[in-house]
């Protein structure tokens, strides 16, 4: 084998190792990643199943359901046009009440219920997650951009 062979053999075997580094680590960056939907988009179908991702939208007044034998949790989640009902096993946060906004985190199960593992809720009332504030806007259910805090101090 000629030094030019042994060189290319080489740079194609750096190639490789750093092509095959880059798709694990691309591999590894895509489980991790938790895309937002509103109730609106899990309704037509474009969550995926089986997915970490998060869900945000106004706790439904008279919707909330407590077993009163375990921390289990259910609720209905709308942005105004569309409701997803979230299932949750544990401590909600001591701002979580009808009317609020907020966004859980977990799977879209088969039946279309969320089962969510964290449900997050903002201390200041006038906060809102921004996608979550644009959702609402587009049903007509929240005022202006200007009128309200989006995720900003």
């Amino acid at each position: 084998m000629t030094a030019r062979q042994r060189r290319m053999l080489l740079v194609s075997a750096v190639v490789l190792g750093v092509s095959i580094a880059a798709f694990l680590a691309l591999a590894a960056f895509q489980k991790n990643l938790l895309y937002f939907y509103t109730p609106s988009q899990i309704q037509a179908g474009e969550a995926p199943s089986g997915y970490a991702l998060r869900v945000g939208g106004l706790v439904e007044q008279g919707s909330v359901w407590r077993d009163p034998n375990s921390l289990a949790v259910r609720f209905v989640l709308t942005d105004g046009a569309a409701k997803v009902t979230v299932f949750y096993q544990g401590i909600l946060p001591d701002l979580f009440r009808e009317g609020q906004g907020i966004i859980a985190v977990g799977k879209l199960e088969a039946d279309g219920v969320f089962k969510a593992d964290q449900v997050l809720a903002k201390h200041d009332e006038n906060y809102m997650p921004p996608e979550v504030a644009e959702a609402l806007q587009r049903s007509g259910k929240l005022p202006p951009v200007d009128e309200f805090k989006q995720g900003r101090p």
